[in-house]
């Protein structure tokens, strides 16, 4: 399971790092069912100057409607914030692999409550992929995160 965890995180990165070379936020996600990646998606917020499409959400739009999602693991390169873990429970995800949650504690009690299992994998390269980004971004970062500073 090892070797085939890193290659599907990779997967993940490498969408964040397209999301980041099209102007985006570095966030990637990959879906996995029968140890195939069936949808991909980055962060798309700023490309698409739409408010949803975070990178869990762009995946899970890129696979289309599939019949049953309880056999699938959602993997991302940053934990799920409160919106995108509401899609993991809505449609059943029963496994959500993430790579940082030090940048974002995210809504991982929240997944783990209704019953999804979290694991971090702690991630030095996904770490230095947002903090880089919030460094020279932390407006863009706190709209994305949904903090927004008084002027």
């Amino acid at each position: 399971m090892r070797k085939s965890t890193d290659s599907f995180m990779q997967a993940a990165i490498a969408e964040a790092k397209l999301g980041l070379s099209e102007g985006g936020i570095p966030i990637g996600a990959v879906l996995v069912k029968d140890g195939q990646i069936i949808g991909r998606g980055h962060n798309r917020r700023i490309q698409e100057n739409d408010p949803v499409a975070h990178a869990e959400i762009d995946c899970l739009r890129n696979v289309g409607r599939i019949k049953n999602y309880q056999d699938t693991v959602l993997y991302s390169t940053l934990m799920p914030c409160y919106l995108c873990a509401g899609a993991v429970v809505q449609f059943g995800i029963s496994k959500v692999i993430t790579g940082d949650s030090k940048t974002f504690v995210g809504a991982k009690k929240f997944m783990e409550s209704h019953g999804v299992e979290v694991v971090d994998l702690n991630l030095d390269e996904c770490q230095q992929l947002m903090k880089k980004f919030i460094e020279k971004n932390s407006l863009v970062w706190n709209e994305d995160i949904g903090i927004t500073s008084k002027q």
